[in-house]
């Protein structure tokens, strides 16, 4: 029996006018991401179909369960829609399954077929109940066979896969991701791609006070973030000569605040470089001294471009659960100092005052600092593991 994949967009059904341009780049995402697999790809407004060779069906399944913009996605029975054609491969189908009830739902949008969605329903139900020790239960079976009819073809099938859901990278633009080696910011940036946003990543290094082994975590982290977008350009933009002269020269209660300002003015520069729209980080609100409200405000004074922080109302339990779920947390816990991490006063202000700030600041040629910052700036880019999903093979 031939078999397919069949894809439901979900969320993306409720677009109407702008449908068909979420379709097209899910459709180029997902051919992106299966382009070294021997697969041929079809969609209409409704469904996509893969089909696959069957010794690359896991590898296949592994890499669609990590494309956002996919609802759910169904292993297939591929049929002409004939009934008897379509009886015989039901019950082949069901042989594999194990149920004790069941329930049939179809889908026609072959309006020349000759019954409506429910007497094919009903007619395919009495023939399994005829021809399977079963029975039928309409509100919780343990098995619903999923039939859909076409003009060319018709699908039969069974248990879904659930996708990750959201809508396609790229729909809604490019952010850039404030990217530290804590446990929140992957979290924020894997929250912005579902959301249809394409990012690329800036790491604030303070060499000698970091690692080379902080910066290869940061790299171990976008590859991890790039199984969901198939790539994570990387900026990397040292900030010792920044770092330092905040600590020479302001009260340390405040060297959190400044430091922040101060990486907030040099993603601003960049974002508007890679005409990114957006700045994204992982501050969440009150986890530490520099994510009360208060802090957020004074922090945020220095910039226009819009802040998106989709952690913000998580608590940590909850955002250490994500970061399982995508394998980042393993990473982000290894014992490498960032320079967020670095040099974090006793007693940091929580409520920072703006006008002293300011005078703080008026000491520091932050300005030069920051333009020689920005021609530091080194560019990698991060691409998926293939590797991780070889040995699935």
């Amino acid at each position: 029996m031939q078999e397919v994949i069949v894809i439901k967009y979900g969320e993306l059904s409720t677009k109407k006018a702008n449908k068909n341009f979420f379709i097209k780049t899910l459709s180029r995402n997902i051919k992106n991401k299966l382009k070294d697999l021997d697969v041929k790809i079809t969609n209409d407004f409704s469904r996509m179909f893969i089909e696959y060779k069957e010794s690359e069906k896991d590898l296949v399944i592994n890499k669609l369960s990590k494309i956002f913009g996919i609802y759910e996605f169904f292993i297939a029975k591929v049929t002409n829609s004939l009934e008897k054609d379509i009886f015989d491969i039901s019950l082949a189908l069901i042989k594999t399954e194990d149920f004790e009830t069941f329930k049939v739902e179809t889908k026609r949008s072959d309006k020349t077929f000759p019954m409506n969605s429910l007497e094919f329903s009903a007619k395919l139900g009495a023939h399994i109940l005829k021809n399977h020790a079963c029975q039928v239960d309409v509100k919780k079976p343990d098995l619903i066979i999923n039939v859909e009819i076409r003009q060319d073809k018709t699908y039969v099938y069974t248990k879904a896969h659930k996708g990750l859901g959201g809508y396609p990278v790229g729909v809604q633009g490019k952010a850039l991701l404030m990217l530290s080696g804590g446990i929140d910011s992957p979290v924020a940036g894997y929250l912005s791609m579902k959301r249809g946003i394409t990012i690329e990543a800036l790491y604030f290094e303070s060499l000698p006070h970091t690692s080379l082994e902080a910066r290869e975590k940061i790299k171990t982290l976008c590859k991890k973030l790039s199984e969901y977008s198939s790539k994570v350009r990387l900026h990397i933009v040292s900030f010792t000569e920044l770092q330092e002269a905040i600590y020479r020269s302001a009260d340390p209660a405040y060297g959190i605040t400044l430091m922040r300002r101060m990486m907030y003015r040099i993603s601003e520069k960049l974002a508007k470089k890679i005409r990114a729209r957006a700045i994204v980080n992982g501050e969440s609100i009150g986890q530490v001294a520099s994510q009360t409200l208060t802090s957020m405000q004074v922090i945020n004074e220095v910039t226009n471009m819009p802040i998106i922080r989709p952690v913000a109302c998580l608590d940590k339990l909850e955002i250490i659960e994500i970061s399982k779920k995508i394998d980042t947390y393993e990473t982000s816990i290894l014992p490498f100092d960032d320079c967020c991490s670095l040099f974090v006063p006793i007693h940091p202000v929580i409520n920072p005052d703006l006008k002293t700030c300011l005078q703080h600041e008026e000491k520091i040629p932050y300005e030069e600092m920051i333009d020689r910052a920005m021609k530091t700036i080194i560019i990698e880019e991060i691409v998926e593991d293939e590797k991780a999903f070889t040995d699935l093979l």
